[in-house]
């Protein structure tokens, strides 16, 4: 069973194990370069030549100033003129770096927008195409938490790349081509020892901090999924005043992120002085190189100003580099952890042949199904039965006996490992998903709502659905008045799972949305079992009326609701025990029976308890 979100790998000695590099990148490059998109690949183009642009003027920016302060030496003719015109060249080619920087963003943004939507939509579909063993294992909270970042670095990444790395690199092969020719070849190995040194040192303390940063992302999501959890369970909590124990392990989990996130932050002042370190080594090393020079009569006074400004400018991107790096390293988990969420197999698939389900008079056939959740726990053992076309079947039976799993079966969730499901002769499983689930209604025990409009919840049931539509159907589902009393009418909204509304108006609600569907095959999954007597008996008489002309299934608790039932089977241990209508079923004796007679003896206490 694949589970929603995989916990981090780690080593023997509990090291976290970083994700390949070049697969995770192979997956990530095709955003760099989309495919079928010119109009994004032209603006990657120009992106670049902004890139190259922008370079040039930086690296010549430092021969603008050094040409200005060689002019300002005496006995320079014409002297001061042209070294003012060489400074407001220089501020000039400033402001242009700074343009073209500007005008790079602009023509990028759309490309690293396009690549985040792309895949956030991907990665949205593929999550309603896993099955519901997936969605039924998932944490809600780690789940979006791995596609928000997941999708978020591919903006970074195609950022940092394309805007950081491959600039420095061009800068770096400038500077040390410039110092080898107008300097010396001992100032540019110099400076690729250096530079090497700054990279090594970012390197490894970036990555001790990478274990750190780790550490707090996986208790940072624990924190999330524990406050989600404990929100979407709120009336659980209030139902057993839990609030104190909610907040202390809330504030648990809250206390060992901040004590990650201060080792994080402490970490990167020790990357911070080692940078400067280095840097300013090398910066009083070349300096101190360039007067030597100067005063051997090798260099001009405006030279020293040319290598104080070329390292400035290498400097200057490679001090962001440790953040640059982590970030991409950083990127590469988060997109891998998202990757591995696309990579979950999707246990149910339609067939290559599959053809859509041709739907006549609606009849659902079971023929010795065996069907079992994990290995050991065998739920159906050899199911049979057959619900004729427009005919109502009930199933009974004790907890645990497969009834709501037969209403899974049937909407293929789930495959069975033994026998099939025809619906008009047809196997379900040969048959496209959405042209089964389409033909198929269903009104839950536990009706569970978007968080909008009551009018939004009703027409879910058809997509291309009108209001006249949704009022007929909550009228047919006797709510039209409730909502009609309401002073937004069909714009009141319904609360997160549709909490601003009772029990017996969420199940009109979804009564409502199945009659909008209008679907040949009906199943009531035990819709009135949670409500009160009076509301039950209401909704229960609506139930029947849209039964009408329907092939219909009742996953039924209470035995008084199916007693008008064509068919009731009894499930028990995996099995169908009995067969027949209620009648029939008193007559045997048997499991039916047994359980008529207690629940009328729980009613009796019940009516004798109000008088």
């Amino acid at each position: 069973m694949h589970g929603p979100v995989s916990p981090p790998q780690k080593d023997e000695n509990g090291k976290r194990i970083e994700p390949p590099v070049l697969p995770t990148l192979r997956r990530f490059l095709p955003y760099l370069w989309p495919k079928d998109k010119p109009h994004l690949k032209w603006r990657i183009i120009w992106a670049g030549i902004m890139v190259l642009g922008s370079k040039a003027i930086v690296l010549y920016m430092p021969f603008l100033f050094g040409a200005a302060i060689n002019r300002m030496e005496p006995g320079m003719e014409p002297g001061a003129a042209l070294a003012i015109g060489l400074i407001l060249a220089y501020a000039g080619a400033r402001l242009a770096g700074v343009v073209f920087d500007n005008l790079r963003n602009i023509a990028f943004e759309s490309v690293g927008q396009e690549a985040t939507r792309e895949l956030a939509v991907g990665v949205f579909t593929h999550l309603h195409a896993l099955s519901l063993r997936f969605h039924l294992a998932r944490r809600t909270g780690e789940v979006t938490k791995v596609i928000e970042r997941g999708t978020k670095s591919i903006d970074t990444m195609l950022y940092f790349l394309l805007f950081n790395i491959a600039p420095t690199i061009i800068e770096l092969a400038a500077v040390l081509i410039i110092f080898s020719f107008k300097f010396s070849i001992g100032l540019a190995i110099a400076t690729a020892i250096m530079v090497g040194v700054y990279i090594y040192l970012t390197r490894a303390i970036t990555d001790w901090r990478n274990a750190l940063r780790a550490e707090m992302n996986d208790l940072d999501t624990i924190t999330v999924s524990r406050s989600v959890d404990s929100l979407l369970n709120y009336e659980t909590v209030k139902y057993f005043s839990a609030e104190p124990r909610e907040i202390i392990r809330y504030e648990k989990a809250a206390r060992q992120y901040a004590n990650a996130a201060v080792k994080s932050e402490n970490s990167l002042a020790v990357l911070n002085i080692a940078q400067s370190l280095v840097t300013n080594v090398m910066m009083g090393g070349a300096m101190a190189y360039t007067i030597w020079g100067w005063s051997q009569g090798a260099y001009k006074t405006g030279d020293v100003v040319i290598v104080n400004g070329l390292l400035m400018q290498l400097f200057r991107p490679l001090d962001l580099l440790g953040m640059v790096y982590r970030m991409i390293r950083q990127g590469l988990i988060d997109m891998q952890a998202m990757f591995d969420l696309v990579d979950t197999p999707q246990e149910i698939t339609d067939r290559a042949d599959a053809a859509p389900l041709k739907i006549g008079e609606g009849r659902v056939e079971f023929d010795n199904v065996g069907f079992g959740y994990d290995v050991g726990r065998q739920i159906l053992n050899g199911v049979s039965f057959t619900v004729p076309a427009g005919q109502t079947l009930a199933i009974v039976g004790p907890s645990g006996a497969g009834k709501s799993t037969i209403a899974r079966l049937l909407f293929r969730f789930y495959d069975p490992q033994a026998g099939m499901i025809r619906i008009d002769g047809q196997d379900i499983s040969s048959v496209t998903q959405n042209s089964l689930r389409s033909a198929i209604g269903i009104v839950p025990q536990d009706t569970v709502l978007f968080n909008d409009t009551i009018g939004y919840n009703i027409a879910y049931g058809l997509e291309e659905a009108g209001q006249d539509d949704v009022i007929g159907a909550a009228r047919g589902a006797a709510i039209d008045d409730f909502i009609a009393a309401l002073p937004r009418g069909y714009d009141t909204e319904v609360g997160e799972r549709g909490l601003k509304l009772s029990g017996g108006e969420k199940q009109r609600v979804a009564i409502a949305r199945t009659l909008l569907k209008n679907p040949p095959i009906l199943i009531l999954d035990e819709a009135t079992s949670a409500l009160d007597s009076r509301t039950e008996a209401a909704i229960q008489s609506t139930l029947n009326d849209i039964a009408e002309k329907r092939t219909t299934i009742i996953i039924a608790h209470r035995l008084s609701t199916i007693t008008h039932a064509d068919q009731i089977i009894v499930l028990d241990k995996g099995l169908v025990a009995e067969q027949g209508n209620h009648e029939s079923l008193l007559h045997i004796g048997g499991l039916y029976a047994g359980l008529w007679q207690r629940q009328q003896a729980e009613r009796d206490k019940e009516d004798a308890a109000t008088v």
